[in-house]
C-alpha cells in the first residue's frame, strides 16, 4: 500500500523523517502514551522526550508503558496543558506530536480546545530546529471537536510560507469524519 491507511500511520511516516538519535522532541497531547512511546524509541538513549498531558490518567498509563518496554528515562512526563510548552522546555526541538480530541477510552467531555491547541502550536513552531516537524492528527466526530477542527483549519492558513511549510491529508472519502494530518515543517 502507498497511502498510508491512517492519520497516525501518515504522521508517524513523516516524523520518523525529522527525528534522529539524540534529539528532543514533544508529545504535546499524552494520552496513553503511544506516540511518547514511538518518539521515545526515535531519540534513543540519549533523547529526550517531554510529554503533556493534563488528566492523571494519561500520566499513569503513560508511565507504565514506557516503564513495560524500557524506556522510562527517556521521557519526562509533565501534567499540564499543552498550552504551558514554554514554561518547561526552552531548548530547540526536531519534532512536536499533537493528537487532537480526547483521551481515547476516557471522558469525552475532557478534550482539547483551540484556544489552548493554538498557543500550543505557536509555542512549538518557536522551538522548532530548522527542518523540524509538528504534526497533528485532527480527531473529530461524533459529539466532540467540530469547532476545534473549523477554527484550526483556518487558522494554519495564515501560517507564514516564508517561513512554514505546512501540508494537509485528508481522507475525502470515507465516512464519518476521519481524522485529518496536519504537517508543519520550519524552513
Amino acid at each position: 500500500m502507498i497511502i498510508p491507511d491512517s492519520t497516525l500511520k501518515i504522521t508517524h511516516e513523516y516524523i520518523k523523517k525529522a527525528v534522529s538519535e539524540g534529539n528532543t522532541v514533544i508529545d504535546a497531547t499524552m494520552g496513553n502514551g503511544h506516540d511518547t512511546l514511538f518518539l521515545a524509541n526515535l531519540v534513543g538513549e540519549t533523547g529526550k522526550v517531554f510529554a503533556f498531558d493534563i488528566q492523571n490518567q494519561a500520566l499513569e498509563n503513560t508511565a507504565a508503558l514506557l516503564e513495560k518496554e524500557g524506556v522510562r528515562e527517556r521521557a519526562v512526563l509533565i501534567n499540564d496543558g499543552h498550552h504551558n510548552i514554554e514554561k518547561y522546555v526552552d531548548n530547540h526541538v526536531n519534532a512536536v506530536m499533537f493528537n487532537l480530541g480526547y483521551l481515547p477510552g476516557g471522558d469525552h467531555s475532557i478534550a482539547t480546545k483551540f484556544e489552548t491547541t493554538v498557543k500550543a502550536i505557536e509555542q512549538s513552531m518557536k522551538l522548532l530546529s530548522p527542518g523540524g516537524l509538528i504534526s497533528i492528527g485532527v480527531y473529530y466526530g461524533g459529539d466532540s471537536g467540530f469547532e476545534e477542527k473549523n477554527a484550526l483549519m483556518e487558522w494554519i492558513k495564515t501560517i507564514d510560507y516564508k517561513s512554514y511549510t505546512v501540508l494537509v491529508l485528508d481522507y475525502v472519502n470515507r465516512p464519518n469524519c476521519p481524522p485529518i494530518a496536519v504537517m508543519i515543517e520550519k524552513k
